[in-house]
């Protein structure tokens, strides 16, 4: 069965309407494998318990990103301290270029940027020291 909306496509609108929200809690991005987080690797249990926003299968391991402050408190090893940013328009998966216009405009002001779409929003994961630049640079874009 597939959701009745479908998401907006147009670049332009996407652009103009995105709503940028920061979260308030720090993320981090932390591997799973045979070597890294070894202790959590074959339990799916465990790895579920870190209460992951996003949890992603590649061949080397699990990617999951998950609260800072649960990673720290459960001994997780962990990489990419950052903030979420939220674009507030239901974007279409198939939308043409509102990531690589977004993420061309960070890159500009020399920023890391890791974005992961969802099934209605895309969300930005960028260093926590350059949140407030993120966000200022995602509120001038679509203001123009």
């Amino acid at each position: 069965m597939s959701p009745t909306a479908i998401g907006e496509t147009n670049l332009d609108h996407l652009i103009r309407s995105m709503e940028p929200t920061l979260h308030p809690d720090e993320f981090v991005f932390s591997t799973f494998s045979d070597t890294a987080n070894a202790s959590f690797s074959n339990d799916q249990d465990k790895l579920l318990a870190l209460n992951p926003i996003m949890q992603f299968r590649e061949s080397e391991g699990i990617t999951l990103i998950l609260n800072h402050a649960k990673a720290v408190e459960c001994g997780v090893e962990f990489e990419f301290p950052c903030r979420m940013i939220t674009l507030n328009i239901h974007s279409s998966l198939d939308a043409v270029g509102f990531l690589a216009r977004i993420t061309t405009a960070l890159a500009a002001l020399d920023m890391g940027v890791n974005p992961v779409s969802g099934f209605f929003h895309d969300h930005l994961f960028v260093p926590v020291d350059k949140a407030a630049i993120a966000m200022r640079e995602l509120h001038r874009i679509s203001s123009e």
